[in-house]
C-alpha cells in the first residue's frame, strides 16, 4: 500500500500565530506531502511496495539510494515532529520528570540545552531529544537524517529546524520559533516515546 499523509492531531489554527494555519499549509500540506509523493513514486512497483516506511529509509541506507532515503526519512521525521507539538501547555510528570532531572538537573536546563542544539544547528536538519540506554541525550542531525537510521538513538521529540517550518511565522528568527515551540511541547507523548508505551504514527506515513 503507498504511504498517506497523516492528518495533524489537532487543527490548523490551534496554535494561533505561533505556528500560522498558512505555516500549516506549506509545511504539512505541501512539504510532507510531496515527500510522501515522492517516496511512493520511488517504491512503486518493486521490492519494497509494501515495506513498512522503517524498512524503506533503512533499505534506502543500505544500498546508498541518497534520494529515496531523504523523502522517506523526512515522512518519518515530519509525521513524528507533529506529534510532539500541543496546542495546550504541558509539564512532564513521572518518570519523565524524575528521568530529565537526573539528567540534565532540570527542565529548564534541558530545554535551554535544546535550544542551543537547535539554533546552533548549521543549516537544514532536526534537534532531537532521545534515550541512549538510560540517559537522556540531546543531538541533532543533518538534513533528513531520522534516530530510524541509528542504533541506540531512540527518539523522544524533535524540533524541525527546516527554513520551511518556521520562515512564514518568524522569518530567519530561529531562536523566537524554538523557543515558542518549547512552550507546547506534547510531553505525555514524549513520557509514551521513553515508557516504549506511545504508538507512534510515524512509521504509517
Amino acid at each position: 500500500m503507498p504511504f498517506e499523509l497523516p492528518e495533524l492531531p489537532y487543527s490548523k489554527d490551534s496554535f494561533g500565530d505561533l505556528i500560522s494555519s498558512k505555516t500549516f499549509d506549506f509545511h504539512h500540506g505541501k512539504h510532507h506531502q510531496a515527500y510522501v509523493n515522492k517516496t511512493n513514486d520511488a517504491i512503486e512497483g518493486g521490492d519494497l511496495a509494501n515495506a513498512s516506511l522503517s524498512e524503506v529509509i533503512l533499505a534506502a541506507k543500505d544500498s546508498g539510494n541518497q534520494g529515496l532515503f531523504n523523502n522517506s526519512a523526512q515522512i518519518w521525521n515530519h509525521s513524528f515532529y507533529w506529534q510532539c507539538l500541543s496546542p495546550d501547555k504541558q509539564n512532564p510528570s513521572g518518570s519523565l520528570a524524575a528521568r530529565i532531572e537526573d539528567c540534565f538537573g532540570s527542565k529548564s536546563e534541558m530545554l535551554s540545552a535544546l535550544k542551543d542544539e537547535a539554533v546552533g544547528h548549521f543549516a537544514s536538519g532536526w534537534a532531537w531529544l532521545v534515550l541512549n540506554g538510560d540517559n537522556l541525550e540531546i543531538t541533532s542531525l543533518h538534513d533528513a537524517d531520522t534516530p530510524v537510521a541509528h542504533e541506540g538513538m531512540k527518539p523522544l521529540l524533535t524540533i524541525d529546524v527546516w527554513e520551511h517550518a518556521y520562515y512564514l511565522d518568524f522569518q530567519n528568527d530561529r531562536g523566537a520559533y524554538v523557543d515558542a515551540l518549547l512552550d507546547h511541547v506534547n510531553w505525555e507523548f514524549v513520557a509514551q516515546n521513553m515508557d516504549g508505551k506511545g504508538v507512534s504514527r510515524a512509521d504509517q506515513g
